[in-house]
């Protein structure tokens, strides 16, 4: 495994992904970097604070960091800090992943929906019992059946209906070409959300609105987290089938190991 690192050191990558991993169940995780076009770890580093992140970064050769087009992350602070502080020309190429939003986009209709259902029950109306993952799902990934009794949930009065309306529009920005339109789009969606009078949307509109510029970066540059997402599940499944570890390292190494795309053979020639 060490010669593969090492094998790997003068090697560039344009597209990478920093995500992160829970070693086990409470507030122990590791951070991940990962390179987007070839789908592989490229760095394990204990914790998920700015200097989890710094480690990549310093055993990098200044070539390597202007080679990174585009840093695709969630909007985790420590993290954002690092690429600013070693990446050149950080603020074009961090971008906020879509899905991280759609995820906080569909929590906060949830709480919407809690919120509602509550009131609801209490008069003695059941319209949102048994439909929370109704909300976040796509209409087109429901049985026909379900569809048409969803339809009629969505186009109601109701307070999730309307926010479900707003994580739908938002995300339509993703969909737009260019750059100016999606901020025309935005600005107006922005505005709706901070009237709607849901304050869990009010809430994730503001936030949003702060993070605009590296979310806007999608449009450039086109990349998201769905391939650390999906070495993630692989993770998962090395840690399933090692029964857990005890060791941190351990976990390192085999996430290395797996996940790692390195070449392992003796003789590098072959």
């Amino acid at each position: 495994m060490k010669r593969g690192l090492q094998r790997r050191e003068a090697e560039s990558v344009s597209k990478i992904g920093v995500d992160e991993k829970a070693f086990r169940k409470g507030h122990s995780y590791f951070t991940l970097v990962n390179d987007l076009v070839r789908s592989r770890v490229m760095y394990v580093a204990e914790g998920r604070q700015q200097s989890s992140l710094d480690g990549f970064w310093e055993a990098l050769r200044e070539e390597q960091k202007q080679s990174i087009a585009a840093v695709a992350m969630d909007m985790w602070d420590p993290y954002v800090a690092s690429v600013r502080e070693h990446v050149p020309g950080a603020d074009r190429k961090i971008v906020f992943d879509k899905f991280h939003i759609a995820k906080h986009l569909g929590e906060a209709v949830d709480r919407v929906r809690r919120h509602e259902q509550k009131t609801l029950k209490a008069a003695g109306d059941d319209r949102l019992t048994g439909t929370r993952y109704d909300w976040l799902r796509h209409p087109a990934a429901l049985e026909a059946k379900d569809r048409r009794e969803f339809a009629l949930l969505r186009n109601s009065g109701l307070k999730t209906a309307r926010a479900w309306a707003l994580k739908e529009t938002a995300m339509a920005m993703f969909e737009y070409i260019y750059e100016r339109p999606a901020r025309k789009h935005f600005r107006w969606w922005h505005n709706w959300a901070v009237r709607s009078r849901l304050k869990p949307m009010i809430e994730v509109g503001r936030m949003l609105q702060r993070r605009f510029e590296n979310i806007i970066t999608y449009l450039r540059h086109r990349v998201t987290n769905a391939a650390s997402e999906s070495i993630n599940a692989k993770i998962q499944w090395v840690k399933y089938t090692a029964r857990g570890f005890r060791n941190k390292q351990n976990f390192a190494n085999a996430i290395y190991f797996h996940c790692g795309g390195l070449d392992l053979h003796p003789d590098s020639t072959k």
